[in-house]
C-alpha cells in the first residue's frame, strides 16, 4: 500500500506540473499576443470580368496611421506584404492607402483580422473611356518572336559499298569450319565496314545480296544495326561466290538556331506571355493602324505603346504583362 507521506508528494508534483502546464499556456498566449504582425494581400485592377482583373505591380501600400514599420509596394504578381509594429493588435482599426500614377487612389478602412486582403483599384483610364476615344492607335496582329538554339541532325548523304565472298559450292566441309549451317559443305567469310567520319554517324543502315546463290549466304556478325560512326558486317557463304551491298544513311548534328512565334493572351488592354529561358532576341511585331512595327525586347522591355513587367522565375522562364497606354487600343 501507498503511505500517505508518498501519496503527499505525488499530489505536490501533480500540482506543480499543472501550474507549470498553466504558466506556459499563458506565455504562449502573450507571444502570439504579441507578435508582430504582417498584412498579406493582393493588388488586382478592378473590372466585372474576373479574366481582365491583372495583377498590378508598383503599388504603394501604406498605414495612414503609422502603424506600420514602413512602406511596401506590390511585386509582379501584385503581392504585398505591411509589417506593423510592435503593440499593434488583432481587433485594432487601421487606414491603409494605395497609391499608383495609372490608378485612382485608394484608401481603405479596416480591423485588423487573420485573413487574406484582395484590394481592387481602378484604372485612371478606363476601357469604357478608352472606346470613347476615336484617335486612339489600334494595335491588331501582335505576335512575340524569337530564336532558340537547337541540336539539328540533318541527313548530309549515302555511303555505299559492294563487296564480295569468293567461294566454290558442293564442297564438303569435313568439320573443317567454317561450314553452313547444318555443317555438310564447306563455307567462306567475307565482311566490310564503313567510316562516316569525324562528326557524323550512320542510320538505317542495311545489307543485301545483289548477285550471286544468296540463298545460301546469310549475315554471321551485325555491327550495322546498331548505327554509329562506324558500322561493320561478316556474311558468310556456303556455295559460288556472292556479292554484297553495305549502305547507309549519313547524319551530321551541329548547334542551330530556330526562329519561334508565340501570340500574347489578351484580355481588355492587358496582353499576357512567357518566353522560355533559352529564347534569344525577343520582339514584339504589330500592326499599328496597318503599319507593321518590330520591337525589341531588352532586359527591361519599354514599348511606345505600352507599359509592360517581367518577372524571371527560377527555372529562368520570363513572364509578361504589359498594359496599353493611353491613347492606344488592340483592335
Amino acid at each position: 500500500m501507498i503511505s500517505n507521506q508518498k501519496l503527499s508528494i505525488l499530489g505536490l508534483v501533480i500540482v506543480g506540473l499543472g501550474a507549470i502546464l498553466v504558466i506556459a499556456s499563458i506565455a504562449v498566449h502573450q507571444h502570439r499576443k504579441h507578435r508582430p504582425i504582417t498584412i498579406r494581400g493582393a493588388v488586382i485592377k478592378q473590372d466585372s470580368d474576373s479574366r481582365k482583373e491583372s495583377p498590378i505591380a508598383d503599388v504603394e501600400v501604406s498605414s495612414v496611421d503609422g502603424l506600420a514599420i514602413q512602406n511596401v509596394k506590390s511585386d509582379f504578381s501584385g503581392a504585398f506584404s505591411l509589417a506593423l509594429r510592435p503593440g499593434v493588435n488583432l481587433g485594432q482599426p487601421i487606414r491603409l492607402a494605395f497609391r499608383h500614377p495609372d490608378f485612382q487612389p485608394l484608401d481603405m478602412k479596416e480591423t485588423l483580422a487573420d485573413k487574406l486582403y484582395v484590394v481592387r483599384m481602378t484604372p485612371v483610364h478606363g476601357e469604357a473611356e478608352a472606346a470613347l476615344n476615336q484617335a486612339e492607335v489600334m494595335i491588331g496582329n501582335v505576335m512575340v518572336r524569337y530564336s532558340t538554339e537547337t541540336m539539328k541532325t540533318e541527313n548530309i548523304g549515302n555511303a555505299v559499298k559492294t563487296f564480295q565472298v569468293v567461294n566454290k559450292s558442293n564442297v564438303p566441309c569435313n568439320s573443317q569450319p567454317p561450314c553452313s549451317p547444318d555443317g555438310k559443305w564447306k563455307a567462306a567469310m567475307g565482311s566490310a565496314s564503313l567510316d562516316a567520319g569525324e562528326g557524323n554517324v550512320f542510320r538505317d543502315a542495311r545489307v543485301s545480296c545483289i548477285a550471286g546463290p544468296c540463298p545460301f549466304t546469310r549475315i554471321d556478325t551485325d555491327g550495322f544495326s546498331p548505327g554509329g560512326r562506324s558500322i561493320k558486317v561478316s556474311v558468310g557463304n556456303w556455295s559460288d561466290t556472292a556479292t554484297f551491298l553495305l549502305q547507309a544513311e549519313v547524319f551530321r548534328s551541329q548547334l542551330g538556331s530556330i526562329t519561334r512565334v508565340s501570340y500574347p493572351v489578351i484580355f481588355g488592354r492587358a496582353m499576357n506571355f512567357t518566353l522560355p529561358s533559352t529564347a534569344e532576341g525577343p520582339t514584339i511585331e504589330a500592326d499599328l493602324n496597318g503599319t507593321l512595327i518590330v520591337f525589341p525586347l531588352g532586359p527591361t522591355p519599354v514599348l511606345s505603346w505600352a507599359n509592360c513587367q517581367v518577372r524571371v522565375e527560377k527555372n529562368q522562364t520570363k513572364d509578361y504583362r504589359c498594359e496599353l497606354k493611353p491613347g492606344y487600343g488592340f483592335r
